[in-house]
């Protein structure tokens, strides 16, 4: 047995408008991890129109839109007398705003956090597609695939580590020969110098012994953008790392 072997979870939280939330004691296991998942992310750009210029306006930043991660999700009790009609119906009850949400009248869904070793993604479920492929005799189900999708919530305040449990959605990138962390850097944010902040949230010492098949968290941009206070460290120019 991998000792190592960390199984992902999808855990309940408490709806609250500020951040940090707390568990509400509910969750959805993974029995077996997930093969795969994709993040999306997108932004507003908005062009204004110039009458009687030949040329197209520059477009303007409006802002980020949420991130969104999409997953697969499968559950099996046909190994005993499981039913796993319960944890679909308690993935479908995230689709609707909570009893404490109600009660204050503010009509806020149950909170998620999909959890997988280092990778952690908080958001609201914002749809559920329940799959049922097993049955027994009786006609109780035993078996299905849930495809998920989650939309990001804000992220908490800034000055948190990414790597201690902070509710903030990251990108993960898979090291293959060749890589460097300025290599990195430069094609997640433009900048090879900031190298840095990668090296943070990887609890990196030595960038220099970076090891082909390791799985590094990506911080977000305005994170990054952030947490510049510090000079960053000499590193080496784009053509020293592609060499």
């Amino acid at each position: 047995m991998n000792d190592n072997l960390q199984k992902a979870v999808l855990r309940l939280l408490e709806p609250s408008a500020k951040a940090p939330w707390s568990p509400s004691g509910k969750e959805v296991p993974f029995k077996f991890n997930p093969k795969e998942y994709s993040i999306s992310k997108s932004a507003e750009w908005k062009s204004r129109e110039n009458k009687g210029d030949n040329k197209a306006p520059m477009p303007e930043f409006v802002g980020p839109k949420p991130a969104q991660l999409t997953l697969e999700l499968f559950l099996d009790g046909s190994d005993g007398s499981g039913d796993v009609s319960g944890h679909v119906d308690l993935l479908f009850s995230c689709l609707t705003s909570a009893q404490k949400a109600r009660s204050k009248q503010r009509p806020l869904p149950p909170f998620v956090q999909f959890r997988w070793g280092k990778v952690l993604f908080t958001g609201i479920l914002k749809s559920v597609n329940a799959k049922y492929t097993l049955f027994r005799e009786t006609g109780v189900p035993i078996r299905a695939t849930c495809g998920l999708t989650i939309e990001e919530l804000p992220s908490e305040p800034r000055g948190q580590n990414p790597t201690s449990g902070a509710l903030t959605p990251m990108r993960t990138h898979v090291l293959v020969d060749g890589d460097s962390l300025p290599w990195i850097a430069y094609r997640e944010y433009g900048d090879p110098t900031l190298w840095r902040a990668v090296a943070e949230a990887n609890a990196i010492d030595d960038p220099l012994r970076l090891r082909p098949g390791d799985r590094l968290l990506i911080p977000s941009p305005s994170e990054v953008l952030a947490s510049r206070g510090a000079a960053p460290g000499p590193v080496p120019t784009l053509n020293e790392v592609r060499a």
